[in-house]
This record gives C-alpha cells, structure tokens and sequence, in this order.
C-alpha cells in the first residue's frame, strides 16, 4: 500500500506535540513557551528585561545584607540563643500560624470566588466589594476590635451579662491570631483567585461537559489545575504576610518571630540577637519559596490554538441560593462588618464624651501621596521580572524573582532599620526622606505586584508575543504594545494591593517617615498606644474609606456570564 510523502515543514513551523491535547497546550515539565522560544532561536533573556530585573533583585536584598552585617560581628552569645530550647518553639508557632491561617484563607477563599464569578448569585456586585473590603482593615485595628468584642469581657459579654454569663473564652493566643490573621488576609487569595476564573477559557469546561463529566469532576479536572498558579500566588502572599505580621501577634499576646524579634531589639541595645532571630525568618521564607517553586511546576495555562474565547457561562444556584447567601454573610459580618462596628462604637462613645478630634486632612495626604508613589513603583519592578520570570525560565530567572520575596517575610521594624542603616552611613541626602520611605514600601511590599502579575502573565500565550517578534518588533516594542496590554488587569490589580498595604505599614513609617511627616496609620497607632479609643476611631474610618477606593480596580466586574 503506497503511502502519500508527508508535506514539507515551512521553516519555524512546530512539530504536533501529545501537550495540544493537555490543558494549557504544553506537555508536562515543559516550560511555557519553550517551543516557540526554540523555533524562533530566542532561548536568551534579552538585557532589557535581565538587567532592571537584576538590580531590582540586589535592591531587595538590602535588608539581608544588613541582617549579614549584623550578625557577622555577633559573639557566642548571639549564637547561643538560636540553640535555646525558646527558639524552636518560636520556629513551631510561627510556622504553625502560617500555616494554619492560609489553609483556612484557602477554604473561605475557594468558594467565595467561585459564587462571586460564575453563579447568579443575588446581589452578586454588592459581595464583591463586601468580601474584599477586609483587606483594608490593618491587622492592629482588627486585633483590637476582636479584643473589644469577643474578648472574655467585651461587649458581647456584656450584652450576655444579663443572661449570666459572666465570662466568654479566651481570645488571647492561638484563637485571637488565627482568627485575625484569617480575616484580615484572606482576601489575597479571593481576589487573585477570582481575577483567574475570569481568565479561563470556558472551552475547556465545555469541552469535559460534551464527554459527558459532571460539573464537580469537571471543576476538579479541569478548572482546579488551571486555578493552581491564581491560588499559589494569593497562598504565599497570606503565609508570609502571616510571617511578617507585627500588629496582630502582639496585641493578641501570641508569640511569633516577629513579637520575639521586636522585643529583642527593644530589650537590648546589641541588635545582633535580633538580626540572627531574623535570620531564622528568612530561612523559613525560602524553604516556603522553594515548595512554592516546587509545586506550582512549569505548566502554562493558555490556549494553544487558534480561536474566540466564548461567554462563560453562570451556574444557577437553585436551592443552594440561600446557604450560599448566608456563607457570604457569615463571612463579611466577622471579618468587616464586627471590626467597623467596633470602630463605630468607638467614635461614638468619644462623640458622647466631646474630645478634641485631630484634623485627618495632612495624614490623609501623606498617605495617600507615598502609598500611590510605592505602589507605581512596585507596578513597574514587577513587569520585567514577572516576563523574565515567565518567558525565560531557568535557575538565575528564577533565582532573581523569588529574591524579591525576600523583604515581604522580614518584619518591617528590620526593613526600617536596614534602611535607616544604609541611609544615615551610605546615602545620607535619602536619609528620612520620603524617597527612603517609598523603597521601602516597595522592598516590603513588591511580591503583591509580582504575584498578581505572575497570574495575568501565565494566562497569556507566547505565540502573539514570537508573531510580533517574526514582525520586527523588537524586545521593547513587544514588552510596551503586546504583553503589557495583556497583562494589565494583573499589573492594576498588584499595584491596588501594594497600596492598600502601603497605607497600613506602621513600622516602616514610624523610622523612615521625614520629621512631621504622619500618616492615618502612625495616628490611629499613636492614639491607641495610650489607649485612647475614641480619638482612634476616626482615622481608622478615614483608613478604611480610603484605601476601600482602591479595590476599584480588583472589583471590575467579570467578564459578561451566560446563562446556564
């Protein structure tokens, strides 16, 4: 039997790979892209995206160094106290926090997501903006309301007085941390995992429902692996924002490295045993960067053909409207409804007593003005290293982007001093400028964008990026009018969670702040350190009314759905 001679390959024409039929278009372990890179010769990083990416990575390292300094003169001493039998407990805590509240993130986060983008669920805008709004509610704030309300004689104590019940459990420790820490970063993880559903081509769903699999197997199968890189992002953001966290742990009394380190460098004038506790924080920052790393593999998660991307199509919820109602509301009513109630209270009750309020309008300013300036640049370093990280995977690619990971997990009282360092002995016309201030929220607060633009980046397929380079375009021109407009939705949403956070950070601001120089959380802070509730309230408020304008660009309605 004569068998017809296979038609020539034009030239840079791929060869079908068993990765077409995968999700995602590429085989397992297969780097994205990595064919079209080989077909086109272009297996190198070109310099404009290497070199920013590379002293973006050396900038973030400052706080290390410092740490190195530190501790590279330490005596036995300081040496010692790593081997203490405390040490190892701090180590359990910490971890056991961390991990604790993002598996919990995890399970509000998932469902939550799935309702907010492909359900008719009622009142589906109004959730949206109500779940993520806990987000901007600081940590410390949050402590304290929890405190003021659950706390063995808060206010629901008190309103369960009459009924004789005289004291409520302890919110002290584990319950009061896991509790705050849950609601007040969850968000990270709703928001990354929602901007991902809405990304996903509904082919894919069509395709198993066609073969006959049931919408939980075809959600497990097919949108769950797609959903993997959305969920690891918003994963290491809670876990090491957990790490970092100062405000929470230490109002709750729940001892962390972060408490233990704080109170190292208030207790001794030799910072050398705090910077070796760092140390130890830093180390379990890139033992979870590698499992990171590890897990989320070299999958892409973009379609590998030709074609329109259809409506997604909204799941009707039936009988299950009114649970799903009442998870939604369980949800904003601890985590912001109690917190903004508390606060309220607060401002009444100093109301009633007619205090003299601070005027809001200059801390209102400054923190606006360095939260936007940190959150522009933050935007922009993630760019190069989040397309270098993507487009040219390899051991130093990957080396320079999980550096900048490195500043979230050390606690910005070690940033700050790190800062305060090198400014007052290296570069001393930044020294207590609003200049210093801005890296530094930028050094704290770079893996938002990077995460988030990560995600957007994953979803967007090489080729358009390889046709327009077969055009001419060079690197800069392919960077500026195709991948940047593709990933915007990624760089909006990184550059709103950098503010948000920006306008929280307390430590940073309190060392690196010019002279005279407050902002809403250095007052709220400054008021509620002499336990003055009431005069706190109103910046909180302002806080949280501010920085609530920035999830406008988190909140932009999905993609129009069809009904199911």
């Amino acid at each position: 039997m004569a068998v017809a001679p296979r038609e020539p390959r034009a030239p840079g024409e791929l060869r079908q790979t068993v990765a077409d039929a995968e999700p995602g278009g590429t085989a397992r372990g297969q780097a994205p892209g990595a064919r079209w890179r080989r077909s086109l010769g272009r297996t190198r990083a070109p310099l404009i995206l290497l070199l920013p990416s590379a002293l973006i990575a050396l900038a973030m390292l400052l706080p290390l160094a410092y740490l190195l300094i530190r501790v590279a003169g330490a005596g036995q001493e300081t040496w010692t106290l790593l081997y203490r039998t405390r040490t190892g407990e701090l180590l359990v805590r910490t971890i056991g926090l961390a991990t604790l509240v993002t598996a919990l993130g995890a399970v509000i986060s998932l469902p939550l997501a799935w309702l907010l983008a492909r359900t008719d669920l009622p009142a589906r805008r109004f959730w949206t903006i109500a779940t993520a709004l806990p987000l901007v509610v600081p940590t410390y704030v949050g402590g304290l309301a929890f405190v003021s309300a659950l706390g063995p004689r808060g206010l629901l104590q008190q309103s369960l007085a009459p009924f004789g019940v005289e004291r409520l459990p302890e919110l002290y420790g584990w319950p009061g941390a896991v509790l705050t820490l849950t609601c007040a970063t969850y968000p990270y993880l709703l928001l990354s995992v929602r901007s991902a559903l809405d990304g996903i081509d509904p082919s894919f769903e069509e395709a198993s429902r066609s073969l006959g699999v049931g919408p939980w197997q075809t959600f497990a199968r097919t949108v769950l692996p797609q959903l993997r890189p959305a969920i690891w992002a918003g994963a290491l953001l809670v876990a090491l924002y957990t790490l970092s966290d100062f405000g929470a742990v230490s109002l709750l009394q729940f001892d962390s490295f972060s408490r233990a380190i704080y109170t190292q460098y208030q207790g001794s004038l030799d910072r050398a045993g705090a910077a070796a506790l760092a140390l130890v924080l830093v180390g379990i920052t890139t033992g979870i960067l590698a499992l990171e790393v590890a897990v989320r593999g070299r999958a892409s998660y973009y379609r590998a053909t030709p074609g329109a991307a259809r409506r997604v199509r909204r799941v009707r919820l039936g009988r299950w409207r009114w649970p799903s109602l009442a998870f939604c509301g369980a949800v904003v009513g601890l985590a912001l409804v109690l917190p903004i109630g508390v606060v309220l209270y607060w401002l009444a009750v100093g109301l009633r007593q007619a205090p003299t309020f601070e005027l809001l309008w200059a801390p209102t300013w400054n923190a606006l003005q360095a939260a936007a300036l940190a959150a522009l640049a933050a935007a922009a370093a993630a760019v190069p290293l989040t397309v270098l990280s993507v487009r040219y995977p390899g051991p130093l690619t990957d080396l320079i982007e999980r550096t900048a990971y490195v500043g979230y997990a050390v606690p910005g009282i070690v940033v700050a001093l790190a800062l305060v360092f090198f400014g007052a002995n290296y570069a001393t016309p930044l020294y207590q400028s609003l200049s210093l201030l801005v890296f530094a929220y930028v050094v704290r607060f770079l893996p938002q964008a990077v995460g988030a633009t990560r995600a957007s980046m994953l979803q967007v397929s090489p080729s358009m990026e390889d046709a327009a380079r077969v055009l001419g375009r060079g690197p800069l021109a392919v960077l500026t009018s195709v991948t940047l407009p593709l990933i915007r939705p990624g760089v909006l949403a990184g550059a709103a969670l950098v503010f948000l956070t920006a306008m929280k950070e307390l430590p940073a601001t309190l060392l690196l702040a010019p002279t005279g120089y407050k902002t809403l959380a250095t007052s709220i802070w400054g008021w509620a350190a002499e336990a003055r509730y009431a005069q706190a309230a109103a910046p909180s408020l302002m806080l949280v009314f501010v920085s609530g304008l920035a999830l406008l660009p988190l909140l932009r309605e999905p993609r129009q759905v069809a009904p199911e």
